[in-house]
C-alpha cells in the first residue's frame, strides 16, 4: 500500500477530532513536517496537539501475515514532546480510515535508520466495531486500534492507557469496557486511577457506539429539520439521568444541535404519533423574558411527522416517549 498523501492524513485527523466531539485547526508551516501540530477545542478545554503519524503498511514478513507497521522516517531521536499539550504517535490505515496508537514513551529514542512499530491488523477491525481495541505485543507493549470517533478520547488518555494496559487484569477490563460489558465488580480492587481510566473508556465507548448506531439509523439526518451537513447529534429519548434509560437505538433520535438543546430542555417534545410539538408553556416563559427570538423559525419545522428509521425496530418506542415527556414535565403527560 502506498503512503497516504500528507494532506489526506491531516484531513483525516481533523475529521476524526470533529467526530470525537472537538474542533481543530492545523498550525504547522508545512504538510510534510514532523510533528504535525494542531490546536484543538474540546468542551471547555483549548490545547495544542503534536502528532507523529505515518501510513500503516504490511510488515513484509510472510510468517506474520497480519502484522502492519509504521516506519518512522524523516525524524531524529529523541522525538520532541509537546511541553504545553499532548503528543501522539499514530499510524493511519486509509483503506479503513482507521488509526493505530502506539506508546510514545517506548519509541521516543531509537537507533539510526527507519525504526518501525507494529500492530496486528485484526486490532483495527475490532476497533471498527467497538471504537477502541487493544492488543499486547511480545514485549508487553500495548497497541491500540482507534475508530475516528474515538481519536480525541484516545489522545487525551493515551499515556495512562499505555501505562496501565500492560497490566493483564486492567487490559481485560478495558476490552470488556469497549464491548459495553459489566465492569463494576472487576474494578473494585483496583487503584482509583485504574478505576477512572476503565470507567472513562466504558463511558466513551457507550457514547460513541450509541451515536454511531443512532446516526446510521437516521441516515445522519436530523429527524426534525431533515438536514445532514455533518451537524447532527444523537439524543436520548429518555435521558441518561433516568434509571430506565438505555443506549438502544429505539431510545435515540437524531437531532441538529439546536433541536437537541430544545428537546433536552423541554421546549419541544415528541408525541406518540412521531410529531415534534412545541411546549407552549416553555414558549410563553421565553416570551415573558424577551428571549423568544427565532421561535417562529423553529416552529416552522414542527407539527409534522419526523424523519424516522426505515426499520420499525429502530424507531422510538411509544412507552419511552411517554416516560420522557413525564420526566421533562410536558403538559398533558403529568
Amino acid at each position: 500500500m502506498p503512503a497516504a498523501q500528507p494532506s489526506i492524513i491531516i484531513q483525516a485527523i481533523l475529521d476524526a477530532i470533529e467526530q470525537s466531539g472537538g474542533s481543530g485547526g492545523y498550525t504547522s508551516s508545512s504538510e510534510r513536517i514532523h510533528p504535525r501540530t494542531f490546536v484543538i477545542q474540546h468542551q471547555e478545554q483549548l490545547f495544542s496537539l503534536w502528532v507523529y503519524i505515518w501510513t500503516l503498511t504490511h510488515g513484509g514478513r510472510k510468517t506474520l501475515p497480519y502484522e502492519y507497521r509504521i516506519q518512522m522516517t524523516s525524524v531524529k531521536s529523541p522525538l520532541q514532546v509537546n511541553p504545553d499539550g499532548y503528543t501522539a504517535l499514530l499510524g493511519f490505515y486509509p483503506d479503513l480510515n482507521m488509526f493505530a496508537g502506539f506508546d510514545l514513551t517506548r519509541h521516543r529514542t531509537f537507533s539510526v535508520g527507519s525504526p518501525s512499530v507494529q500492530i496486528d491488523i485484526h486490532t483495527l477491525h475490532d476497533a471498527l466495531q467497538n471504537g477502541l481495541a487493544f492488543s499486547t505485543k511480545d514485549n508487553q507493549e500495548i497497541a491500540v486500534g482507534i475508530r475516528p470517533d474515538q481519536l480525541l478520547h484516545y489522545i487525551l488518555n493515551a499515556q495512562i492507557l499505555h501505562k496501565y494496559g500492560a497490566d493483564a487484569n486492567v487490559l481485560d477490563l478495558l476490552k470488556k469496557a469497549t464491548l459495553s460489558e459489566a465492569i463494576e465488580e472487576g474494578i473494585r480492587d483496583l487503584t482509583a486511577e485504574r478505576q477512572r481510566i476503565i470507567s472513562k473508556i466504558s463511558r466513551y465507548s457507550r457514547e460513541a457506539n450509541f451515536r454511531k448506531k443512532v446516526l446510521n439509523a437516521y441516515d445522519n439526518r436530523c429527524a426534525v429539520t431533515r438536514f445532514q451537513l455533518k451537524l447532527v447529534d444523537a439524543a436520548h429519548i429518555l435521558p441518561v439521568a433516568s434509571e430506565d434509560s438505555s443506549d438502544h437505538v429505539f431510545n435515540g433520535i437524531a437531532l441538529s444541535p439546536t433541536m437537541h438543546r430544545a428537546y433536552d430542555t423541554g421546549l419541544i417534545f415528541l408525541d406518540e404519533d412521531y410529531y415534534m410539538r412545541l411546549n407552549k408553556g416553555k414558549a410563553a416563559e421565553l416570551k415573558g423574558q424577551n428571549l423568544d427570538g427565532g421561535l417562529s423559525q423553529l416552529c416552522s419545522f414542527l407539527d409534522q411527522s419526523i424523519h424516522l428509521p426505515l426499520e420499525a425496530s429502530q424507531r422510538p418506542k411509544p412507552e419511552l416517549i411517554r416516560q420522557a415527556n413525564q420526566y421533562r414535565r410536558i403538559p398533558d403527560y403529568i
